[in-house]
């Protein structure tokens, strides 16, 4: 392996390692010792890429942000009805499944550290905004007849169940399971006149 590929590799381990970390042990548990264990190399070679927790936080978070937001990119780019492909866009959002569940604790576990750490909030509320402003694109997609406040209205309605449900479903599956987060979603697009073919009908 030439050396640029293994520094590759080795970049990609700690990554990985990040991300491990963050959603199993949530921020307390994400320490540079923690990714060097866990990407089976020295503290000092995760020190040279991130100088301290606040910087593995972020990477977490975009992490997150790129993982999602490159799913989203091709479900937005496709050629499906808009109200289904919003609807795609919003349950890729929720944690329907084991690797969803995953997300949906890295997202909780930053928000919890960025509410101490201004720089943090920051980044958070950049990622946020970017979505927001994705599902607000497509809810004028599906609803041309509306107004810029209403689909503002109905974008933040929506964005802040799909995120509220995840936030609570990080800590009782049982009870926001992924029958009940797709129920809640579907009820809730039909509820604003957004509902695709197939559930309509």
């Amino acid at each position: 392996m030439s050396r640029t590929a293994d520094r590759a590799a080795q970049a990609e381990r700690i990554s990985e390692a990040v991300w491990r970390i963050m959603a199993e042990s949530g921020p307390q548990g994400l320490t540079l010792r923690a990714v060097a264990a866990e990407a089976g190399c020295t503290t000092g070679l995760v020190l040279h890429r991130f100088p301290g927790k606040r910087s593995l936080l972020a990477h977490a978070r975009d992490l997150l942000h790129e993982r999602t937001g490159e799913v989203m990119d091709r479900l937005e780019a496709g050629d499906g009805a808009p109200a289904d492909v919003l609807r795609d866009v919003l349950a890729h959002a929720a944690s329907l499944d084991p690797v969803k569940r995953q997300e949906a604790r890295v997202w909780l576990g930053y928000l919890a550290a960025a509410l101490a750490d201004e720089d943090l909030a920051v980044r958070h509320t950049r990622a946020n905004r970017s979505f927001l402003a994705r599902v607000g694109r497509l809810v004028a997609a599906v609803r041309p007849d509306w107004d810029g406040r209403e689909v503002a209205v109905v974008s933040t309605a929506l964005v802040a169940l799909v995120e509220g449900v995840n936030a609570l479903a990080v800590a009782d599956a049982e009870t926001y399971s992924a029958e009940a987060q797709g129920a809640v979603l579907d009820r809730a697009l039909g509820s604003f006149g957004l509902a695709g073919r197939a559930a309509a009908t």
